[in-house]
């Protein structure tokens, strides 16, 4: 079983590049992907998904991809001829002008403004390869985390259901006397209103109490509760994603124990029904960041 929590992370220097992959994971119903890389390599992004589903098959995915250095830059010194030909032009026009003497050398080209720009392109094709591979180790290393994570939650889920287990029992051991209770409750009640006449008027009586009394009977519920948890704790050990399956089993829990709680009239077991309750919502939150 794996959380939907993770974060991995992996930093590698090439020559004067430092590449840093970050892959950080929350639950969420669905496989939802977003990347963050720079423009020019956003062609890899279905390849980039393509590994993340080795990984994560559900939960919300952030993969950020970034470069730090001077490998990826390429600098060119672009000329603007047009610019320096007017530059040349209005000179020469005022040499003549003014009558100046001297001639236009080449440090006073460079002095020229915006004439000679510096520009800075930024490639990262000859990265690919690298990225791919170091992405895979920091999938790696989400995928150890939401593991470690998913383990801790299994812990705990399997020691709250071992609680609403033991509360099960105490109800099965119970539930006899309560029958019973309501049993002698119905008769004392029917025999203050009522005038026994009779074996045949005597019998319908006993009848309707028996009826009266199995409406109440949580037999059927304990039973199917019983089954449930026995499913629940065998998806536990299943190392396919099982955040829905459990969702699933969870709402019918509760929706037996709603029963459970509308059925009896007994403070013991309604006391039960609350702590059955507290438990299943613990659960249910748990398992809201199950994959």
């Amino acid at each position: 079983m794996k959380s939907m929590t993770g974060y991995g992370r992996h930093t590698v220097t090439i020559e004067d590049t430092m590449i840093t992959i970050e892959v950080k994971t929350v639950n969420h119903r669905f496989l939802d992907i977003s990347t963050k890389i720079p423009r020019s390599l956003l062609y890899l992004e279905g390849e980039i998904h393509k590994r993340i589903k080795q990984y994560i098959q559900r939960g919300k995915v952030d993969v950020y991809v970034t470069f730090e250095g001077s490998g990826f830059l390429s600098k060119q010194i672009q000329m603007d001829w047009a610019l320096l030909d007017q530059w040349m032009s209005q000179l020469e026009h005022a040499k003549k002008r003014y009558k100046l003497q001297g001639e236009v050398n080449i440090d006073a080209l460079t002095t020229l403004p915006e004439v000679m720009t510096l520009q800075e392109k930024e490639n990262y094709e000859p990265f690919e390869g690298e990225l791919l591979q170091y992405l895979d180790i920091a999938l790696q290393h989400v995928s150890d985390m939401r593991k470690k994570e998913g383990q801790a939650l299994c812990n705990d889920l399997e020691q709250r259901l071992e609680r609403i287990r033991s509360i099960l029992y105490d109800m099965m051991s119970r539930r006899k006397i309560v029958i019973q209770m309501t049993r002698e409750r119905i008769l004392k009640r029917m025999e203050e209103y009522v005038d026994v006449n009779g074996l045949e008027e005597e019998t319908r009586m006993y009848q309707e109490i028996a009826l009266m009394a199995e409406k109440g009977d949580i037999t059927e519920e304990l039973t199917r509760l019983f089954s449930h948890l026995e499913q629940f704790c065998e998806l536990l050990q299943v190392k396919e994603p099982i955040g829905r399956q459990l969702e699933f089993i969870v709402q019918e829990i509760q929706r037996e124990m709603n029963t459970i709680g509308s059925k009896s009239n007994d403070t013991e077991i309604s006391l039960w029904v609350v702590q059955l309750k507290s438990e299943t919502e613990k659960i249910k939150e748990q398992i809201q960041n199950v994959e």
